[in-house]
Order: structure tokens, then sequence, then C-alpha cells
């Protein structure tokens, strides 16, 4: 059976207490809602955005990175709350899946245990074992029967342990008839999407309940549910790739953005960030480096080195409090205490320490072209834009401005130049 989804993003998150929407807080190095869309589209192919706070900026966000995303923007004045959210909405499929924005753990096979069966809706529910604060679902005959608000609850229903985790699949021809007959006569004045279960058990529909882990189904409200996910995130990351083959070196110490990927046999010490859609292939990164949106090939890095985005190392070396932003190394060694930007350097270079490529002149970024079988010696200051043929050599304390030619030695210095005795006169006699 095909299935539509909804993603329910359209809350002000007021207890992130922050001014970017809730669900564009990252984790892992993408927004909360994003994880819950790559989650849709394993099992769908119609998905559709409920929006409201910040709508335009969210579908910005969203549009840039994905194709074929329908959006739905709740009237939230009128008609506030999770079933005012759906209302108005339109889906493809026969049966429904209705997701929350802010829930980034949820995972494929979840979501098609939700989707199977023959029953019209599918409830999610979470067994707690401190129920405390949460409505109750009261299951009777493997069916549920209703949800009771805590406060509601009679002696028995507070010993219960099974709560709501908020998803739903429902066929989608009962969600036509049921939201346009929520209605908002509660405390909070809201429409809520839980009331059609109310509906479909008076109807004498069956309402499976299915058990779902507390883990996959947390949502994220505050900064520190945003932590707790970042930590569930991470070590799901880092099993994955260590699975793969990747070894790392205290892993709980290493991060892991979720586009990042890797080949081969690739070592990461502790310590260690992999930022962005970083690729990583037979790459050792050594401790407290950071690679950011950069493709690392057969190559090492640090430790304490960092590589910027859209660089490419191939075959390189790159040391300690070495930086390399936006430049392409294929066969270079640059050991330490460099900075190396917007440069080509090629094969068989070994860049000396306290080098660095002059790129900025306050208004734009220039090129250097550094060729094969350079040596650069140490303090040396390449001012951009410049071009190094093959074969030159660079004087240790130099500051190069001008193009160098194949084979040629640079050198600019100014003299040196002593003073006899200038110790004793400056401190005087002991």
């Amino acid at each position: 059976m095909s299935i539509s989804v909804v993603i329910l993003a359209a809350g002000q998150g007021t207890r992130m207490k922050s001014s970017t929407p809730k669900v564009l807080h990252t984790i892992s190095g993408k927004p909360m809602l994003f994880h819950a869309i790559d989650a849709a589209q394993e099992i769908s192919t119609d998905i559709t955005v409920v929006l409201y706070h910040q709508a335009k900026r969210i579908q910005e966000e969203i549009e840039a990175v994905y194709q074929g995303i329908q959006f739905h923007i709740q009237d939230a004045e009128q008609f506030p709350g999770t079933g005012g959210a759906m209302k108005g909405v339109k889906t493809r499929y026969e049966r429904t899946l209705i997701l929350n924005g802010d829930m980034p753990l949820i995972t494929k096979s979840s979501l098609e245990a939700l989707t199977a069966g023959d029953a019209e809706i599918n409830m999610s529910v979470i067994r707690l074992e401190n129920p405390s604060g949460y409505g109750r679902v009261i299951i009777e005959e493997g069916n549920v029967h209703e949800i009771v608000e805590q406060k509601d609850c009679t002696p028995e229903q507070l010993l219960v342990q099974n709560v709501n985790a908020g998803v739903y699949a429902v066929n989608s021809e009962l969600l036509e008839r049921y939201i346009p007959k929520l209605n908002n006569n509660n405390a909070q004045a809201e429409y809520y999407l839980t009331d059609i279960i109310k509906m479909a058990v008076e109807e004498e529909r069956v309402v499976h309940p299915v058990f779902v882990a507390e883990e996959e189904f947390k949502g994220v409200n505050s900064k520190l549910d945003l932590s707790h996910a970042e930590e569930i995130m991470q070590t799901r990351i880092r099993n994955h790739w260590m699975r793969e083959g990747v070894i790392m070196r205290l892993p709980q110490t290493i991060f892991i953005d979720a586009r990042a990927t890797f080949e081969g046999e690739c070592t990461l010490e502790n310590g260690v960030s992999i930022l962005g859609a970083s690729r990583l292939k037979e790459a050792h990164i050594k401790a407290n480096s950071v690679v950011e949106d950069a493709v690392i090939e057969a190559s090492s890095v640090g430790p304490m080195g960092r590589v910027r985005p859209d660089s490419l190392l191939k075959h390189t070396h790159i040391g300690n409090f070495v930086e390399v932003k936006k430049s392409t190394l294929e066969g270079v060694k640059a050991g330490h205490l460099a900075y190396l930007g917007d440069a080509t350097i090629d094969s068989g270079t070994n860049i000396g320490a306290g080098t660095i490529t002059c790129n900025y002149d306050g208004k734009k970024k220039y090129q250097t072209k550094i060729g094969k079988n350079v040596f650069i010696g140490s303090d040396t200051q390449l001012v951009a834009p410049v071009t190094i043929e093959d074969d030159v050599l660079i004087a240790a304390g130099s500051t190069i401005t001008k193009d160098v030619a194949k084979g040629e030695l640079a050198m600019s210095r100014t003299p040196m130049k002593t003073i006899k005795n200038f110790f004793y006169r400056f401190f005087g006699e002991k």
C-alpha cells in the first residue's frame, strides 16, 4: 500500500528559547526536521510539511536541499493545535502517516511497523517506567479503547504505563471525515489530533497500538533535549561507520556529521570532528583535527590540523597547526604551522613551517599556484596572485610577490647586520 506522510512543523517551540525555529536546530549537522524528512522519504513519495511559525524561512531551507516536498500553512489563528494543523491538508494515497518535525531520531523500520497491518488506525505507544505527566493509553482486547489525560485518570488508570507517542497511521478516508469534525471545546481552546482516536472508537473502528522505542520517538522541546538527541544520533553514526570498517580511537570523543561518508580503511583519532558532507577515503585524521566539507584521499591530517570547505587532499600530509582552505593539494607535505588558502599545490612539494598564502587584499581573494617538486623554506609569504612553477627553491624568510619560473631560486631578505659588543653596551658589563 502506498503511504502519504504529513510532518507537523508549525509550532513556535518557545521552550527552545531561541529566535531559530525549533525544527531548524541542528542535530549532527542537519536540522532536526531534515532527519524526519529523510526517514519519510524512505517510505513515501508524497510528503507534506505543515508550517506556520517562520514558515517562509523553514520552507526556503527545505527547498534548498529537497525536491518534491509539498507545504501546507496552518491557519493557527482560527485553528490552533495539532488537529488544526491537519485542517486543509490533502494527501495522495489511501493511507496517511502523521509525524512530528521535532522527532529527529525516528527510523525507517519504525515507520514501516507503524504503517503495517490492516487496522484503520495504527497509533504509536510507548511503555514508560514512570508515565507521570502523560496521558494514558487504555488498551482493551488488544486495541486502543481511549486516551485519558492524567488529571482525568482513575486510580486504576494511573497505574497504566502506556502513553501516546504522537505518531499515527490513518486511513486517509477517515482523516477526511474526522478532521472537519474536530472542535476546540477544551481548556486550551485548541483542536487536538488525539480526538480522532475517540471518534474512531465510537464508530467501533480498529485502533491498533504499535509499541515503539522511547529513544526513537523522543520529542525535542528544549536545548537539553537537543543535547540528548545529539548524543543518541552520534552513537548511531559512529557505530554505523565502525561496522563499515572505520577505526576510531576513543569514539565517544569523536563528532561525525550525518552527511559525512567514509570509504576504505580510515582512522579517526580522539577529539576529531568530521563536519559537513566530507568524504574520506583511506584517510588518517589524527587527534583534535577538524575536517569540514572537504575530500581527503590517501592522506593524513594533524594532529591539530584543520581542513576547511572546498579542499581536496590526495596523497598528502598536513601536520599540526596547518590550515587548508579551498585548496587542492596532491602529493604535498606541510608538516606544521602553515596557512594554505585558495591554492593549488602539486606533487613532491614541501611547505616549510610558518608558510602562508596571502590570499586576501581586503576586497578580493586571489589564487596561489605551486607546481611540482617545489621546496618552500620556513617563514615564507606567498602574496597572491602568484605562480610558482616546477622545481623551484624558495629561501626561508622570503616574501614572494612575483611569479617564479621553473628551476629558479627565489630569495627576498634584508641583508643580515651585526653590531659588535652591542649586548654589553645595552645591558652593561656584568
